[in-house]
C-alpha cells in the first residue's frame, strides 16, 4: 500500500467537500429551520452524500469503460476540473459546478428540501468530487487499500454530518477571515493534487512525456 494514498485522498477529498467553508451555504439555504430541522437535514446530506460517495467508488470505472473513457483521460479531463475549483477557492469565488449559477441559487427550495438538492448534488458531491473518487479508487489495490480508501470517505462525511448539525453554534463563532485562510490554504493543496492528476495521466497518455 502507498504510505502517501490516504493522506492524498483525505486531502483532496476534505479540500473539495469541506464542511467549514460551506458551512455559510449551509447556513444560507437553511434559513429560518429549526436547530432540530437543521440536524435532520445534515443527517439526510451525509447519508445521500454516502450513498453517491459509494456509487462513484463501486460503479465509477465501469460507467466509464461504457462510454469508451480511460482512467488516464479522466485523471487529465478530472484534474483540469479540479483545478479550475482551486483556482476560484484560491481567489474566494464559488464554483458554479458546485455551487451552482446565480439563477440556480435564487431557485433552491425551502429549507425542508435541500438535502439532496443542492446541499449533496452539485455543492458536496459535484464533478470535482466524483471525478476524486473515482480516481482514486482506481488506485486502491486490496483490501488495505479499500480499507483506507473508505475510512477516509468516512471520515469526511462525519465531519460534514457534525460541522452542519452544529452549523448555528459554529457558525455564531467562526469568523469571516478564518473561512477566508481556510479555503486559500485548501485551494492550494486541492492545485497540487490536480496538477499531479493531470501530468499522470499526461505522461501515461504521452508516454515521451515521461523521457
Amino acid at each position: 500500500m502507498d504510505p502517501t494514498f490516504a493522506i492524498k485522498f483525505f486531502g483532496a477529498l476534505f479540500a473539495i467537500m469541506n464542511p467549514v467553508t460551506n458551512l455559510p451555504i449551509f447556513l444560507s439555504v437553511t434559513d429560518g429551520a429549526s436547530p432540530a430541522l437543521r440536524r435532520t437535514i445534515a443527517l439526510k446530506v451525509a447519508t445521500f452524500t454516502a450513498v453517491m460517495g459509494l456509487a462513484a467508488a463501486l460503479a465509477g470505472t465501469q460507467i466509464l469503460k461504457l462510454f469508451g473513457i480511460s482512467v488516464d483521460d479522466l485523471r487529465v479531463a478530472g484534474g483540469l476540473v479540479v483545478l479550475m475549483f482551486a483556482f476560484n477557492m484560491l481567489h474566494g469565488e464559488g464554483s458554479s459546478s458546485h455551487h451552482g449559477s446565480e439563477a440556480e441559487q435564487s431557485g433552491f427550495p425551502d429549507p425542508a428540501a435541500v438535502a439532496f438538492y443542492p446541499l449533496t448534488f452539485p455543492i458536496l458531491m459535484g464533478p470535482g468530487t466524483i471525478t476524486t473518487m473515482i480516481l482514486f479508487s482506481t488506485r486502491a489495490q486490496g483490501l488495505a487499500d479499500w480499507a483506507v480508501y473508505f475510512a477516509v470517505f468516512a471520515a469526511v462525511v462525519a465531519g460534514v454530518a457534525v460541522v452542519f448539525s452544529l452549523a448555528g453554534r459554529i457558525g455564531a463563532h467562526l469568523s469571516g477571515t478564518a473561512r477566508v485562510i481556510m479555503s486559500r490554504l485548501m485551494g492550494m493543496i486541492l492545485a497540487a493534487i490536480a496538477i499531479e492528476m493531470i501530468f499522470g495521466g499526461a505522461k501515461a497518455l504521452l508516454p515521451g512525456l515521461a523521457g
